[in-house]
């Protein structure tokens, strides 16, 4: 091929500048503090000098049991629901559904649904005096955090991470003058959690609530320090050091959650008879072979601490390109630490939580944000990293099968709007947002995407099951509607949005939502094409070749131009509502596009004008991403400016008010990851778009990214790697590799043209 990628190897240097988060002093609030995992275990460092604080946490410590909260009389009350619908009395079938149709106990207020807790709080007092030349620095290549001071004329360092090697929590602190470290070291947990002392060993351990008989999930963290000089001791609840000139605090830590606790202490051993320098070696090499996949390059950026540039670049964007680098790359860090294969995948807060009730209770909700934290993974060269949820949805499938039956009579199985760790698939509290059951079909979405870059035939395999469950579910649930003639699913919703009805009242149940239809179609698309892949269900697919003709449009267009959200062009509540569910066909589906179906795209258009630019982080996200879809670069940009923008707040907030904490965490408020994964999808959407048949270069470059820039080892559908650099707005080289030769088509400088793409 005749484009070489010189470029590129040329800008390799430049990429190590936007690596790190940098800070010129300690956290004062959780919302400053850095975050580390590997997946597993996580701790978040405040960098305090007279006390440091560090918050611990395990993706796997959630409170509740496993629960059958079904009502499995409620199908008898599909037949009258679906009559109110069809006489237009949409308050009267939701008002029925609210005694029927929801779940049985308090749904996700109570103890036995669970919450995603934080493990609890490491101490570590020193007593310094007033520090100088303060630094506290988070490496996104190296997966490890380090605090630099000066008090009293000595010179302090820490160092802190979560092992990819040995999977524990390692602090080391040294100082510059011998015998000048002197601290002790406690635990905490504000519930459930009690601490002692024993051989030499800091222990925090305890039993959280099942809602059922108190005897719920158990938990423990063992603390040891490794010392050069001093003494240790220890009283009932710490470890007292002394004039130490090195300490080594080893963080060892699980759950009950598949007996991982069972081995902390074998993990303990392992990691301090290692020497430090291995340890750390290992685990940045480790660590290093996920992040180091993918590299940017969009132009210079400001040498400030990183809240100060938040700022800045909120002000005048211009002046530091790097820092979209810098926030891509951090999401991509996130995934890397807050999952695995094996475990779970990130929940609402990642890893990362510093309450025992999390906000949401840090669950996994299905009507955007678990799916939009896998969002970022494939294109961004993490693609293992969706398997945990795979797993996750496969657990869904023996209670979703329950949940089918007690509902709808119905074969297959279904996921509502929440779940957790335990197979929650039933219906929410309340049937405004809880009896939205576009949440499996959604999540197979997920599932698709992995085998649609992977070309996985094993996985395809594998989660074909999962897949052909939900699709029969949806199939056997689709009637036609009178007025249409279309098949639609009744009930329906679009996901915690409401409407006017012509009595003056408002409804959220109706018939056939767009979000619904949209999903339908998606999803035996996907069955067709797997069960062909597969050589199964050749009748299945007959059936579902025949249904799809009689599906409704992936979107209609209503009379002011816009996206109707619903099937009827009902008037809604919050025109600015956080959710913009009806162009799920926009992204992550890619049934509207500028280039095939442009009416459908300029309503698009519209309906985000109405919806305006602003909301929580998520939200912000997810516009960005149309915006991206829509071949649009300054109006993406626009968006990334606003998810950018420097807050505090920490409320609760449905409205807007997004933006990012100092830590670079997007804040819903509060906390929510899936922001951070929404934003770094939608800058990869800006590069780079595989969806419309082929591979589109600079699809959404926006102008201030058009001078100079280069990306190495994205991802495309087909299992392809692409690298690319461009001047001017315009590809100047360019590299698409494939474990075979293959054709390939792509789009550059407006252009599509077919290649072969070289054998990695």
């Amino acid at each position: 091929m005749k484009y070489i990628l010189t470029a590129i190897i040329g800008l390799l240097p430049a990429f190590v500048s936007s690596q790190t988060l940098r800070y010129d002093k300690p956290a004062k609030v959780w919302e400053e503090t850095l975050p580390l995992g590997n997946g597993r275990l996580g701790m978040m460092p405040d960098g305090g000098v007279q006390t440091e604080k560090i918050v611990l946490n395990d993706i796997t410590l959630w409170s509740g049991a496993p629960q059958d909260a079904n009502n499995y009389a409620a199908y008898k009350q599909l037949p009258a629901i679906r009559k109110l619908l069809q006489e237009g009395r949409n308050d009267e079938a939701q008002a029925l559904m609210d005694k029927d149709f929801i779940c049985t106990g308090k749904g996700s207020g109570s103890v036995p649904f669970g919450c995603y807790q934080t493990m609890g709080e490491l101490q570590i007092q020193f007593g310094h005096g007033t520090p100088t030349k303060y630094e506290r620095k988070l490496s996104l290549q190296q997966g490890l955090a380090t605090c630099t001071y000066t008090a009293d004329g000595v010179t302090y360092h820490r160092e802190y991470f979560t092992s990819f090697d040995d999977d524990i929590s390692i602090v080391r602190l040294t100082a510059d003058t011998p015998e000048k470290l002197s601290c002790k070291v406690t635990m905490s947990r504000t519930e459930r959690g009690t601490t002692h002392t024993a051989d030499g060993t800091l222990i925090l351990s305890g039993q959280l609530d099942n809602g059922i008989d108190g005897k719920g999930m158990e938990y423990e963290a063992d603390v040891k320090a490794q010392l050069k000089g001093g003494t240790l001791t220890t009283d009932d609840h710490a470890l007292v050091i002394k004039n130490a000139t090195e300490i080594i605090l080893y963080i060892s830590a699980g759950t009950s959650y598949k007996g991982i606790k069972n081995n902390i202490t074998q993990i303990l051993k392992t990691a301090m008879a290692k020497p430090y320098a291995t340890e750390r070696q290992q685990h940045i090499s480790q660590y290093g072979r996920l992040f180091n996949r993918v590299q940017l390059y969009l132009g210079k950026g400001l040498d400030e601490t990183t809240d100060k540039r938040l700022s800045a670049f909120y002000n005048n964007p211009a002046a530091d390109n790097e820092l979209p680098v810098l926030f891509y790359q951090f999401g991509r860090y996130l995934s890397i630490c807050s999952t695995r294969p094996g475990l779970l995948p990130p929940n609402l807060q990642g890893l990362w939580a510093n309450q025992v009730q999390t906000p949401w209770n840090g669950d996994y909700h299905l009507d955007v944000n678990v799916q939009m934290n896998h969002w970022p993974v494939e294109v961004s060269n993490l693609s293992e990293l969706n398997l945990p949820l795979a797993e996750l949805v496969k657990g869904l499938v023996v209670p979703g099968t329950r949940t089918a039956k007690a509902y709808y009579n119905a074969p297959g199985w279904v996921a509502h709007v929440i779940t957790n760790i335990w197979g929650f698939t039933e219906p929410g509290e309340s049937a405004s947002w809880g009896a939205t059951k576009s949440g499996s079909g959604w999540l197979c979405n997920n599932l698709w995407e992995h085998y649609a870059f992977t070309k996985d035939k094993h996985y395809l395999k594998d989660i074909y099951p999962v897949i052909k469950g939900a699709a029969v579910f949806y199939n056997s649930l689709l009637i036609k509607d009178d007025k249409t003639g279309w098949l639609v699913m009744s009930p329906s919703s679009s996901p915690e949005n409401a409407f006017f009805l012509p009595n003056g009242n408002h409804a959220s149940i109706c018939i056939g939502a767009t979000i619904d239809n949209q999903i339908v179609r998606d999803l035996f698309n996907n069955i067709i094409e797997a069960s062909s892949i597969l050589g199964v269900d050749a009748a299945l697919r007959k059936e579902l070749t025949a249904k799809i003709k009689q599906l409704p449009p992936a979107g209609v267009i209503s009379k002011d131009g816009r996206i109707m959200e619903w099937l009827e062009d009902y008037k809604e509540t919050d025109p600015q509502h956080r959710h913009i569910s009806h162009l799920w066909g926009l992204y992550p589906a890619s049934f509207i596009t500028p280039e095939n179906t442009p009416d459908l795209a300029a309503a698009a258009k519209k309906t985000l004008e109405v919806r305006g630019d602003d909301g929580p982080s998520w939200t912000i996200a997810y516009k960005l991403l149309f915006w991206a879809r829509l071949q649009d670069g300054n109006r993406s940009f626009k968006l990334l400016k606003e998810i950018l923008k420097p807050t505090f707040r920490t409320d609760i907030n449905y409205g807007a008010g997004g933006g990012v904490y100092p830590n670079m965490l997007s804040a819903g408020p509060p906390f929510q990851i899936d922001g951070n994964f929404g934003a770094a999808a939608g800058i990869a959407e800006m590069l780079l778009q595989s969806h419309a048949g082929y591979i589109n270069l600079l699809p959404a470059i926006p102008d201030h990214w058009k001078a100079e820039g280069a990306v190495k080892g994205l991802k495309a559908r087909g299992n392809f790697t692409v690298d690319f650099a461009w001047k001017n707005g315009r590809v100047t080289t360019y590299k698409i590799s494939a474990p075979a030769a293959q054709k390939v088509k792509i789009k550059i400088n407006g252009e599509i043209r077919e290649i072969v793409a070289s054998k990695l």
